[in-house]
């Protein structure tokens, strides 16, 4: 089982398309591919996992922006109700960027395969250092 969950994150890092070179960039990455693996088993409540759980957490979507941690789930949970309007998710790093010992930024493109229509678009994350933890504490997507 060990070697199945390995396997499964080195493809989904393989799937980032980026080459981390510190170990902060690796711990982001595999939140990011821990987040393609929990979409794709439909699994919604798992993948905002990394995201920082406060009030303060900011998301930024097409319908406009949304605080907190628990109302960027509810709006994921409304907009992605079903696994057919889930898809098959995928991302593509397209610059990481170490601005502080405490933060990064993360831009990249988002991509769903779904029975419903292909979808997909860009994002800007940041990622901050939190009790030791890298947590998305901006996610702008559109």
């Amino acid at each position: 089982m060990q070697k199945l969950l390995s396997l499964l994150l080195i493809t989904c890092i393989c799937q980032l398309k980026i080459c981390a070179q510190t170990a902060d960039e690796k711990a982001i990455l595999k939140i990011l591919g821990d987040q393609i693996l929990y979409w794709n088993k439909g699994d919604l409540d798992h993948f905002v996992k990394g995201y920082w759980n406060n009030d303060s957490l900011m998301f930024i979507g097409s319908s406009g922006i949304v605080y907190g941690y628990q109302n960027t789930l509810n709006r994921y949970k409304k907009s992605y109700s079903d696994t057919a309007k889930m898809g098959r998710l995928r991302f593509e790093v397209l610059h990481i960027k170490k601005l502080s010992p405490e933060y990064y930024y993360v831009v990249g493109k988002w991509f769903l395969k779904r029975s419903t229509g292909d979808v997909g678009g860009h994002y800007t994350l940041l990622f901050r250092k939190i009790k030791g933890k890298w947590k998305i504490v901006a996610d702008h997507s559109s």
